[in-house]
């Protein structure tokens, strides 16, 4: 009996390998991406793209795990939702309220230390932002909420 369910759960396993996820990325216009319309410092750039930009952009690197089923849905899921918070590809798209609620929900969620996500910096050592390298961040966008040059 055991042998049967363990064959089935192999079989289904084998099976939804062939629906894969749709992991085509948007073109991105640098008229609209944050890093080229805000012209970012390179450390600031290099900072949001290792931490930020798989999951909140188009620019999106899907990593081995995220080709294996039911591993990518759960991938898939997380830059969607990641996406819908803050997309930096269409940063242009967006008015000021919204600019100006993601700046300082990015804040918040910097400080917190909830992004990046512990599970991704499990896999994404580049994303594992220093006290130092978090506070660079924040003083970015403060700078940017301060100013009104977002």
């Amino acid at each position: 009996m055991a042998k049967k369910i363990i064959f089935w759960i192999l079989v289904g396993f084998a099976l939804i390998q062939f629906f894969p996820i749709d992991r085509t990325n948007q073109p991105v216009d640098s008229a609209k991406n944050f890093v080229s319309v805000r012209k970012t410092p390179e450390k600031i750039a290099i900072l949001l793209k290792n931490a930020c930009y798989d999951c909140h952009s188009n620019e999106t690197v899907y990593p081995k795990y995220a080709f294996i089923a039911p591993v990518s849905w759960s991938v898939k899921s997380h830059i969607n939702e990641g996406r819908e918070h803050i997309n930096f590809s269409i940063w242009e798209t967006y008015n000021k309220d919204l600019k100006q609620n993601m700046l300082s929900k990015s804040i918040q969620t910097i400080q917190s230390k909830a992004m990046p996500m512990p599970g991704y910096i499990v896999y994404h050592k580049e994303a594992n932002l220093s006290d130092a390298e978090r506070a660079l961040l924040v003083q970015y966008f403060e700078e940017m909420l301060k100013t009104k040059t977002y």
